[in-house]
């Protein structure tokens, strides 16, 4: 039986939101069909999987070496919010999704809102594997519910600076610890002809993680209604801050991941970049020319001594409804995710920072990193993953958010009205989006 999407957001608001879990899920069981099961198919299976991770079919080629009976075919797309997640929604209304998709812990609950997903609770290897996991990702899989499950946590990405050491040197200007600093730096390095940093005008999820830093938060579910404030106090310092910074053009801003972004940070003219931990592969395949010039450190803090950083991303990989394959798909989500072949390979590609505890032991990530000029820059990451607080919850149609506040703050980047301008629209049109599927929004 279907879940009616008046049903599934209903279900939504039985489970109060939890510490980083992405938002409130169904009650137990309420995520699959009655007839769902999760038993082996008894012949050979070939299962489509999409992401957008670079290299995934290089681990995805050591698991059909080793399963002549289970082969997965890669198709790769841009990234979620970059239009996969629309092909998702589209393929899924077509009834044509893929067997498995790549799903950042934001998105789920938008997928989760559709009936989307398969509840990955039904498999006994998989809920088995649970201690395997860093507990805060299976929360975010599993929506903050005992018995459902709606990905396997793939990584995690705590927010550091990455930042052009030699140009800092060479300028003698101090990398900066505070964001006074960095505003300070920010001068300095456009005084040079530079920008310390270039804010995307597309982002969202990396401005909720500066959010997140400050100690706000967006929303807030006390089991019966979601409450919704993206101009929360520590939401308006941020935009604040950063507004500024746009206004007095100390701050490039490129949509992130184009030609003029990539050669931004090739060619010297951008200095740093506050990202997550997998953001080191953005540069590294962006910039191919600073090679060596780069290094990493903790994020910039409110306060002198602040010990707070903010996650941006980290993604599951789902399986959607409609396969005919739930175990062979299950199977190979687990493999993909706890793996050692399979997550060192997921690192030297594309700098995943895993979900499992043992993968976070994996000698790769022990090791220097060349371009990073032979330093240990997961030991950076490591420390900031422990001053990310828990306590971030994420709303039941976060795509939708994001979509809505981009559109102001590419407006806010042409000198159209402000950020806070943005997420004041953006607040407004996630709780119409919010009333018109039928989800609960406190007066």
């Amino acid at each position: 039986m279907r879940h009616t999407k008046r049903a599934v957001a209903a279900a939504l608001l039985t489970t109060v939101a939890i510490a980083m879990a992405g938002c409130s899920a169904g009650t137990a069981g309420s995520g699959s069909d009655a007839a769902a099961s999760c038993e082996p198919a008894g012949g050979d299976v070939k299962l489509t999987f999409t992401s957008w991770i670079p290299g995934i079919e290089d681990a995805v080629a050591i698991w059909n070496e080793a399963n002549p009976d289970i082969q997965v075919e890669v198709q790769t797309g841009p990234s979620g919010n970059a239009g996969t997640y629309q092909n998702f929604f589209n393929q899924l209304e077509a009834g044509n999704a893929p067997d498995l998709g790549q799903i950042e812990y934001d998105a789920l609950p938008n997928f989760r809102v559709q009936d989307g997903l398969e509840n990955l609770a039904v498999c006994e290897d998989i809920v088995a594997a649970k201690d395997q996991f860093l507990p805060w990702t299976w929360s975010q899989a599993s929506l903050g519910t005992a018995d459902e499950l709606y990905g396997v946590p793939q990584d995690q990405g705590p927010m550091g600076l990455f930042y052009r050491s030699d140009l800092f040197e060479k300028n003698g200007i101090p990398v900066p610890t505070t964001w006074d600093e960095y505003k300070d730096a920010a001068v300095k390095i456009r005084a040079l002809g530079g920008y310390i940093t270039n804010f995307s005008q597309t982002d969202i999820n990396q401005f909720a993680g500066f959010v997140w830093q400050a100690g706000g938060q967006w929303f807030e579910n006390d089991g019966d209604a979601w409450t919704v404030d993206l101009t929360s106090p520590e939401s308006t310092k941020v935009a604040d801050y950063w507004q500024d910074l746009i206004a007095n053009d100390l701050v490039s801003t490129y949509p992130a991941w184009t030609d003029e972004w990539n050669n931004a940070y090739n060619s010297g003219e951008v200095w740093t970049w506050n990202s997550a931990v997998w953001g080191a592969n953005s540069i590294l395949s962006g910039a191919p020319d600073t090679a060596g010039n780069w290094s990493v450190a903790l994020a910039p803090q409110w306060e002198a001594g602040g010990e707070s950083a903010g996650n941006w991303g980290g993604s599951s990989v789902a399986v959607f409804k409609g396969t005919d394959h739930l175990y062979e798909a299950a199977k190979f989500a687990l493999w993909l995710n706890t793996s050692e072949e399979a997550l060192t390979s997921l690192n030297k590609t594309a700098q995943i920072y895993p979900a499992t505890t043992a993968g976070l032991e994996l000698p790769v990530l022990k090791e220097g990193v060349d371009f990073y000029g032979g330093q240990k820059i997961y030991d950076v990451f490591a420390e900031a993953a422990t001053q990310v607080s828990p306590d971030f919850t994420w709303g039941p149609t976060m795509t939708q958010t994001y979509a809505d506040v981009s559109d102001g703050f590419k407006a806010a980047a042409s000198g159209d009205g402000t950020l806070l301008d943005a997420l004041t629209k953006g607040q407004e049109s996630t709780i119409s989006t919010l009333e018109a599927q039928s989800i609960p929004v406190a007066e």
